[in-house]
């Protein structure tokens, strides 16, 4: 450093500028401005942005303004200071270029000095750091010109250190940094901010008290040579000062110089790593507060910001690849989940989830929430398959579709559904197919027409499940679903099943079958495990993937015609209308957690026993079932093995669709359900049971008294 004249003995302090950065929202929100409420208007607009003292290492001292500069009632982001500003936006290029920056510089300074003679400073700090922007854009390009202005007042000479800049841990003790850091925080909730650009500070061994500005008579009254000062730095260097500090300096010399020969200043900055908080890295340093010759005359005043090439000049952007606003969106919708990367969840392997193709089967209540929760994961796949129109009944409970949806018949819900995703995102790529499921117990062969037609609707459906990665089930029947859970059983798809009943749900995976190259007792890859240990201690614990059933494996009667002879209320889903919600988003959450293990649809299963445990996966647990019962607000996480006689998944259905193909289906569609109990073997344990049951009656009733 520089030596100060009239003290060659001491250091003159230096101060690292604001970096502007200006996000891309800002200029978006800038161009909706400018376009639809400002167009000719060049009168100067207040805006509003923000800077942080939390930075790593090595980032500039940024002021940041994004999309809600324009709103003055917005709220400040958590633990950032605030810093009010002023937009002046040209409506062209030359206006932009002959902007008299230097008058602009002078009354913003006047404003902050102002505020500094009359006091409104120490009552509202924030008015210390006003800042410019003038700017213009060219909306045919998407260039966007701008300079940066953050106006600081100048002493009449240097300000001179009297002790150098030196860590805080260097001066504090740890219990006098854990007593400023909750002395700051109590003062910041009591105040309702975020952040204090200001305090006042005073400490001894024992103690450390802070105070705001407008309070420094009472806070400071008995001392006379030296007081302290508390200043929230965004800058990182560890021996300058942030730029918010030359304002108050000023306004120091101006009030104090009188009472106080020096003044100490704690740089506070508040750096959060790993979720360990640590304010170690502020400094703290002591300088002669310098003598101001009373004037009303504002002092000089700098502040224009260099361009990228350090000349003084203004900055241009170049957003003509991302001001569309659809491409706008695509950037903005991950936010949410990039941010959970940087700390909450490292390890997420967020493309796994964006890059998933989804078929929905079912565009009700329940296909309708399970689309907008994949969107909010960021997937871009998502293809609805629906036979049934819009009716009066469904918007208020299924939030894709509107009053006028249902006009005039109806819409297609399915077609409907996958155009209201486009209009809410247009970066998905969404699809509705107005088509039935062939059922079993719904005969096909009435006529070679409806033969004709199932057969369509299973190639269809076949060329669905093979082009998509999961499979969603959330269909009104049970028997609707038996199709697709064989198709994807065969392909080897991971199916994800939702059931509502009235206040009871059932989420679930099926259990992904084994690659068809491997053998009947071979194991899947990644599960090198003994066969006499792999089911563990309990019959229901650490079952792997493909060793757990689906969703009709627990019955043993086969599907059925489940609407004939039924009431309307048996007829349709009568559920709480929360249900829904509930289950749409769990089967989501279900399905992202099984792709973010090492092991995906073969992942062990999760139960209720596990929850204490280490679960497998950065999201936790992996269960196979999760059933709700909202009448007592609770979930468990039962696990099922895969049975033998399924008359969905078991190796003999398979086995005899692959053969036989759409010729087997039919017998399944136009027979009764005796046919799928006969293949599986379900008709012979019945017979089993029931010869088993009246034995012990005939025992029981033959059987001797007191035998």
């Amino acid at each position: 450093m520089a030596a100060v004249m009239g003290d060659p003995g001491l250091s003159k302090l230096q101060f690292a500028p604001f970096s502007s950065a200006l996000d891309v929202g800002f200029w978006h929100e800038l161009t909706q401005k400018k376009l639809n409420e400002y167009r000719l208007d060049e009168a100067p607009k207040d805006i509003k942005g923000y800077y942080y003292n939390g930075d790593s290492a090595g980032l500039p001292a940024r002021l940041t303004l994004e999309f809600s500069a324009f709103d003055m009632n917005a709220p400040t982001p958590a633990r950032c200071c605030p810093a009010v500003g002023t937009l002046y936006n040209t409506n062209t290029l030359e206006a932009f270029k002959a902007a008299d920056k230097k008058l602009l510089l002078e009354q913003a300074a006047n404003e902050i000095w102002e505020s500094i003679r009359s006091g409104a400073a120490l009552d509202h700090p924030v008015l210390l750091n006003k800042f410019l922007l003038l700017t213009f854009a060219d909306l045919k390009k998407y260039h966007f010109y701008y300079w940066f202005c953050s106006p600081a007042l100048c002493l009449p000479e240097s300000i001179p250190l009297i002790r150098g800049p030196v860590g805080l841990d260097q001066r504090f003790s740890p219990q006098q940094i854990q007593a400023l850091e909750r002395a700051y925080d109590d003062l910041c909730q009591t105040e309702g901010v975020p952040a204090l650009p200001y305090f006042l500070i005073k400490y001894d061994e024992n103690m450390v008290l802070v105070s705001l500005l407008k309070h420094y008579s009472d806070f400071f009254q008995g001392q006379r040579t030296k007081i302290t000062i508390g200043v929230y730095d965004p800058c990182n260097l560890a021996q300058y000062p942030g730029w918010p500090l030359r304002n108050f300096l000023v306004l120091a010399a101006h009030r104090w110089s009188s009472s106080f020969q020096s003044v100490e200043v704690l740089c506070f900055r508040d750096r959060t790593l790993q979720g360990v908080r640590d304010v170690t890295h502020s400094i703290i340093f002591e300088v002669k507060l310098p003598e101001m010759a009373f004037s009303p005359d504002c002092p000089k005043a700098v502040g224009w910001e260099k361009n990228q090439k350090g000349g003084m000049g203004p900055r241009m952007v170049n957003l003509s690849e991302c001001m569309d606003p659809k491409r706008l969106a695509e950037s903005s919708v991950d936010l949410n989940l990039k941010l959970m990367c940087w700390r909450l969840v490292p390890t997420l392997d967020l493309d796994k989830v964006v890059s998933v193709k989804c078929l929905l089967l079912g565009a009700g209540t329940l296909g309708c929430n399970v689309a907008r929760t994949l969107m909010g994961w960021g997937v871009r796949h998502i293809t609805f398959v629906d036979n049934a129109k819009i009716s009066y009944s469904n918007p208020v409970r299924q939030p894709l579709y509107e009053f006028e949806d249902c006009l005039a018949g109806g819409k297609p819900k399915a077609l409907a559904a996958a155009d209201r995703l486009q209009k809410i995102f247009p970066g998905v790529n969404a699809r509705g197919f107005n088509m039935s499921i062939p059922m079993p117990g719904h005969p096909v062969n009435f006529s070679s027409v409806t033969l004709e037609q199932a057969r369509r609707d299973v190639e269809r459906l076949e060329q669905l499940v093979e082009g998509h990665d999961v499979v969603f089930l959330l269909m009104d029947t049970r028997e609707s679903r038996w199709l697709p859970t064989v198709i994807a059983a065969s392909k080897r798809k991971l199916v994800i099943n939702a059931a509502l009943g009235f206040d009871t749900f059932v989420v679930m995976r099926h259990g992904l079958k084994k690659p068809k190259q491997q053998g009947a007792g071979d194991l899947c890859p990644s599960h090198p495990v003994a066969p006499a240990d792999l089911l563990g201690p309990s019959l229901f614990a650490n079952i792997p993937g493909y060793k757990l059933g689906c969703y009709f494996c627990n019955d043993v009667v086969a599907p059925g015609d489940s609407t004939r002879d039924r009431t309307l209320d048996q007829q349709c889903t009568v559920s709480r209308p929360g249900l829904a919600m509930i289950a749409g988003a769990l089967a989501v959450e279900l399905m992202v957690s099984v792709l973010q293990h090492p092991e995906g649809g073969y992942a062990i299963a999760s139960s209720s026993d596990d929850r204490m445990n280490e679960p497998p996966t950065s999201l936790g647990l992996v269960p196979h079932q999760i059933r709700g019962f909202l009448s007592r607000f609770d979930n468990v996480l039962p696990v099922s093995l895969a049975f033998d006689k399924c008359t969905a998944c078991s190796s003999k259905v398979l086995d005899q669709y692959e053969r036989e193909g759409f010729n087997f289906l039919v017998k399944v569609f136009n027979s009764s359900h005796s046919f799928l109990e006969d293949l599986t073997g379900l008709t012979l344990l019945h017979q089993e049971t029931q010869a088993a049951e009246l034995h012990g009656f005939e025992t029981a009733s033959w059987a001797a008294p007191g035998e």
